[in-house]
């Protein structure tokens, strides 16, 4: 008898990642039955990654060639042809996918429909890196697999809890009730590591006033009170706020104008730098990637791993004042969850919240969830790994139970204590 289970994809312009999670006793398997990713699209190198279980990763050369649209259609043909005959010992039910934008409407996991995706389509503009992307898969989804259940997963979904006046801008009203507004981004991982806060940090301090850091190639922060988002970094764009690995964070709004109005640049060129030249690659002349840069005696590098740092601190310290203070302050994804030294450097400048770090347990940990707090610090410390696939999953588990979906199990839907 073949087992349910559930299929992510997030998709991006050059990659799309999948995992197959196992649905068990009306819940996820959180470790993935079988993953992987095509990566490489576009390029001409492709190539095709996957993991079973606890088995070495395969890779293989992929055959990709065409428009880049066509790439990305044989790419997802590949994907799909491969799950029907190497993975046969499951029954896949739907496919969750990740959607970066879901504007003020798309406040919890849907089903989708091809007017759904229509009505996506209008926020490509304030999501241009990731929207046409995520929503690729899905057009292909809906047309060849009818079978499946189709979920959107959106990444400002979880910031649709805060406060009004966290949402506006200083800008003509009417803009506002157009949709100019903060949204927020990076909702999958927050909403999957407050899950965690409970067992990290304790029932307790994890309602109370807690900053989750997610720091990777994208980064932001978010301010968080009884597991809910009250303020986050960035705003109407995943541009906004922290300084990233290819792209600025806040600037000044005269700059973008003194640049396109005197400094001789078309709105592309500036869309392009801001974006794509600058953050931590920007900075730096050298690379968008941490682990380089922290291995590098460049004064250049040392600069921007500064900068980073700096810039951190300062928003952090603009959280805590929209919290109204601070009881813990948590990292998460790939640079959050592995650069001892930037966790040190910022909690280092934050000691006059009361952080004091635990250096041995900053060291050791890597990419697992623990505290690294010293006993005498008034804020907890702490680094839980994120795993917004595992967050697709369950979202998409939720609708399925809210559509009463027979194929699932017998069994009524279990409570996440963690809610």
């Amino acid at each position: 008898m073949r087992r349910p289970a559930l299929l992510t994809l997030n998709a991006g312009s050059s990659s799309v990642k999948f995992s197959l999670f196992l649905v068990e006793d009306d819940t996820i398997v959180e470790t993935p039955h079988v993953w992987g990713q095509i990566d490489g699209i576009g390029t001409a190198h492709p190539r095709w990654r996957v993991r079973r279980g606890k088995n070495p990763s395969e890779t293989v050369a992929l055959s990709l060639t065409g428009s880049l649209d066509r790439q990305h259609e044989d790419a997802f043909t590949h994907l799909v042809d491969w799950l029907s005959t190497h993975v046969d010992d499951v029954k896949i039910l739907a496919t969750g996918h990740r959607i970066v934008h879901g504007g003020a409407r798309f406040r919890e996991p849907v089903r989708l429909t091809p007017e759904m995706v229509a009505e996506l389509e209008q926020f490509v503009p304030l999501a241009p890196l990731h929207q046409p992307h995520n929503l690729r898969p899905i057009k292909r989804m809906l047309e060849r697999r009818t079978d499946w259940v189709q979920v959107g997963c959106f990444d400002t979904a979880f910031h649709t809890t805060q406060p009004k006046l966290a949402q506006m801008f200083p800008l003509p009203r009417k803009l506002f009730d157009e949709g100019i507004r903060r949204y927020g981004f990076h909702g999958l991982s927050y909403d999957y590591v407050s899950r965690r806060l409970p067992e990290v940090l304790g029932p307790e301090r994890a309602k109370g006033r807690v900053i989750i850091a997610h720091l990777g190639n994208g980064a932001s922060l978010c301010a968080l009170r009884e597991g809910k988002s009250v303020a986050t970094t960035m705003g109407f764009t995943t541009i906004d706020g922290l300084m990233m690995g290819t792209r600025s964070g806040s600037i000044d709004p005269g700059l973008v104008l003194h640049l396109i109005e005197y400094g001789g640049m078309s709105l592309a060129q500036v869309d392009h730098m801001l974006y794509k030249e600058s953050g931590l690659l920007g900075v730096s002349g050298i690379s968008q990637d941490m682990r380089e840069l922290l291995a590098s005696d460049d004064p250049h590098a040392k600069e921007a791993v500064e900068l980073f740092c700096y810039r951190l601190v300062r928003e952090i310290g603009s959280l805590a004042a929209a919290l109204g203070g601070l009881d813990a302050l948590v990292f998460t994804a790939g640079i959050g969850e592995h650069a001892a030294p930037v966790r040190a450097r910022v909690i280092e400048r934050l000691d006059w919240l009361g952080a004091v770090l635990d250096p041995r347990a900053n060291e050791r940990i890597a990419g697992t969830a623990g505290r690294i707090d010293a006993p005498d610090s008034r804020v907890a410390l702490a680094v839980v790994p994120t795993n917004e696939e595992a967050m697709i999953a369950r979202y998409t588990l939720e609708v399925l139970r809210r559509e009463g979906s027979a194929t699932i199990a017998a069994n009524p839907p279990a409570v996440d204590a963690n809610r």
